[in-house]
């Protein structure tokens, strides 16, 4: 039987990315569109373990296919190194170039049974589905998993970063730190390596909003920079609205805790899955943490591993009596926790984050204002967007740019400027509008909604 249009999905390796292209997953399958997700087994497991927000099993339209890639020999993290990029994972990041391979003979196959074949493909991916080339029935969209605003200042930094018509957008980004000093020079290669094979973009879909992100996404339309590649908003990705999605799954301690605290009480700290931190540093937030008097969450972990099913974890240590003497002001989580359904919890009322795209996208689209930490990579750009442009958030301090240990009396500070001032009220309301902008805009008639509806009018045309 012919399927009339098939969407194959191509995430990159690392957590955040397969975690937006799984949410992309459903929003297109709700359209009835059969939905083949290609990926590394160990990277399909790890994105269905962490999903949350929906029940991936209870989709009929969404299939997984599996491919092993050889063997690569990975580092543990370094808690201890100068630079929080996640070196010890590019070892992975490079064995997914291997998928090239399996995933054309998964396209002819799919491609034979179809009118029309898209494929939506990370950018760090590029490289390996550069054989739709080859498949005239076949045509490619590049996923950028961060926000137009951090998309465009990439484009804008490589020109010259030239002057802007809109002044107001101009002044935030002259704040924008350089990308080359969050980013070792071993991964500016892999990413222009993947630049390269841009050829075959039929667009470019981003996970973002046009009810903050659309001027620059229309900078990324103008002659010079994207020209007339075809530009599409469709998040926020991760769903708008948690009810009745959990029946199955028994609920965390997180959130049986949460349900105890009053509205808006809980700063919620967590740093991702790509960072380790050094020992004087957790000490620090732990300090910075309990002596801010706040009701907190903190996810206490190490960063992910090249394969996050084999090797020990890190035994991370606090300090001595610190989880007793907190024990009514705060919780201390050391496994995976509900991310999204902590921060849709009314309790929640602030976020310490590194600022990954995920992460922001969530906490913005939950209405949650941010403590902004950021560590490498985009993460800084993303900070610029939610503390000097949306003005949703302050800066822990000067977050250690030079690989400093940041003190638990900046962090203190920090915590209680967010949590426990005028300005912080102010930040907070602010972030609640942008919130409820945002979960709007999915719903019928709303900006993401009439997004989606022309992107799947669009790949489904005759």
């Amino acid at each position: 039987m012919e399927n009339d249009v098939v969407v194959v999905v191509v995430p990159f390796v690392a957590q955040g990315h397969l975690n937006q292209l799984l949410h992309l997953s459903r929003l297109l399958s709700a359209y009835n569109l059969p939905v083949h997700i290609a990926g590394t087994t160990t990277h399909n497991r790890q994105a269905k373990l962490r999903i949350h927000g929906w029940n991936h099993n209870s989709d009929t339209n969404i299939h997984f296919h599996e491919f092993e890639t050889p063997e690569f020999e990975s580092p543990p993290p370094n808690p201890n190194s100068s630079t929080k990029f996640p070196s010890h994972l590019i070892p992975s990041f490079k064995a997914s170039s291997h998928l090239r391979e399996p995933f054309a003979k998964l396209l002819a196959t799919v491609s034979n049974s179809a009118r029309r074949v898209v494929v939506i493909h990370d950018y760090l991916m590029s490289t390996a589905v550069q054989d739709v080339v080859s498949f005239p029935n076949v045509e490619a969209y590049v996923f950028h998993c961060a926000s137009a605003f951090t998309t465009f200042s990439y484009m804008w930094d490589q020109k010259g970063r030239p002057c802007l018509d809109d002044v107001e957008s101009y002044i935030p980004l002259t704040k924008i730190p350089i990308l080359q000093d969050f980013i070792p020079p071993v991964f500016m290669e892999f990413i222009y390596s993947h630049v390269n094979c841009d050829k075959f973009n039929s667009g470019n879909i981003h996970d973002t909003c046009k009810v903050f992100d659309s001027k620059f996404i229309d900078y990324i339309s103008k002659e010079g920079f994207s020209g007339s590649t075809k530009q599409w908003a469709l998040g926020p990705f991760n769903p708008v609205s948690l009810n009745n999605n959990q029946e199955t799954r028994k609920r965390h301690k997180s959130l049986e805790w949460l349900d105890k605290q009053v509205q808006d009480s809980v700063i919620y700290a967590a740093f991702g899955s790509t960072t380790s931190l050094s020992d004087k540093q957790i000490q620090e937030i732990a300090n910075g943490l309990e002596n801010s008097g706040q009701k907190f969450i903190w996810v206490l972990r190490d960063a992910d591993k090249g394969d996050i099913f084999k090797g020990e974890s890190r035994n991370i240590e606090l300090p001595k009596g610190f989880e007793e003497r907190v024990e009514e002001q705060g919780l201390v989580v050391r496994d995976w926790a509900p991310q999204l359904e902590v921060l849709a919890h009314i309790a929640t009322g602030g976020f310490m984050s590194h600022c990954g795209w995920n992460s922001s996208m969530e906490s913005i689209t939950m209405g949650i204002p941010i403590a902004a930490w950021p560590m490498h990579s985009d993460q800084p750009i993303n900070a610029t967007l939610i503390t000097d442009v949306l003005k949703i958030g302050v800066n822990v301090g000067d977050w250690g740019r030079g690989g400093e240990v940041v003190t638990s009396s900046v962090i203190e500070k920090t915590i209680r400027k967010l949590m426990d001032s005028d300005e912080g009220n102010e930040i907070r309301m602010r972030a609640k509008k942008i919130g409820e902008d945002v979960r709007q805009s999915v719903e019928e008639g709303g900006v993401t909604r009439v997004e989606i509806n022309a992107f799947v009018d669009h790949i489904t045309r005759q």
